[in-house]
């Protein structure tokens, strides 16, 4: 599934197409993704300006005025910009096309992904309104994570995870993270003291910064909206690496599965 990164490299190389353009039409092919596309929306936002396109955890906000499109990319969706647009494939549900010739197509084999349209104020729409802080805000520090999982008895991975806590950190880098911090992913989240959360807030940070400037993972589906893949996914250290040795001590990368997702270690490096 695309994480922040990767909705992060997509947001900034659809920027310049779309920042300032009118909207010419919204063709819409299938409106079955995750939550049907609402039948209003194309005229809705015909011949309207976007303003500027903005991220929030994995969802692209498109500004309209004080108007919101709203996009999520699901597990298995691409927005691709195109100066000339290909034949509609089977898997290709939208199209956006603009004043400058530019068009937008939504690209989902699988149809989790989502397109809806946010009266203002858009940030307070259910899916947005309950999201904690971003990994790089300021208000995201030690003493605030420390706060947020006192008392949780719940993995600290799934912690991680969870975006009313920190918004955008999915499993492939709640792995990594906890990998460079040297905590264990099943560790209680309550149990994990403020100089260690210190540590993992250093390598979220880090890690997601890492996977950014090698254009995102690639394990599958997710190319950027140029259509190229990233890179980042050739320097894990543990996800997806179940069995083999460990990068930095040699020892066998352990799997268990936490809220029913893949989690691998070092049972030597983390603790």
């Amino acid at each position: 599934m695309p994480e922040l990164p990767e909705v992060e490299i997509t947001r900034r190389g659809l920027a310049p197409h779309v920042e300032g353009r009118r909207v010419d039409a919204l063709v819409i092919y299938d409106r079955r993704l995750r939550w049907p596309v609402p039948q209003a929306l194309p005229n809705a936002i015909l011949g309207r300006t976007i303003e500027r396109v903005d991220r929030r955890s994995k969802y692209l906000l498109f500004r309209v005025g004080e108007d919101t499109m709203l996009v999520h990319l699901g597990m298995t969706g691409s927005l691709r910009a195109f100066a000339r647009v290909p034949a509609r494939g089977t898997h290709d549900h939208f199209d956006l096309r603009l004043d400058s010739g530019t068009t937008l197509r939504y690209h989902d084999p699988r149809r989790f992904g989502a397109l809806l349209w946010l009266p203002p104020p858009g940030d307070a729409h259910p899916l947005l309104a309950r999201l904690g802080p971003e990994p790089f805000a300021r208000r995201c520090d030690a003493d605030y994570l420390h706060a947020a999982l006192r008392g949780r008895t719940t993995p600290i991975k799934l912690a991680l995870m969870n975006n009313e806590i920190i918004a955008g950190v999915g499993n492939i880098y709640a792995n990594e993270s906890l990998f460079r911090a040297g905590i264990r992913p099943t560790t209680a989240a309550h149990r994990v003291s403020r100089e260690r959360l210190q540590r993992l807030l250093v390598h979220v940070q880090a890690t997601l910064s890492d996977a950014l400037a090698k254009g995102g993972s690639t394990l599958r589906d997710f190319v950027d909206s140029t259509g190229e893949p990233g890179y980042f996914q050739l320097d894990y250290f543990v996800y997806g690496r179940e069995g083999l040795g460990c990068r930095i001590c040699g020892s066998a990368i352990k799997s268990v599965r936490l809220g029913g997702r893949a989690t691998n270690y070092c049972p030597r490096c983390q603790r």
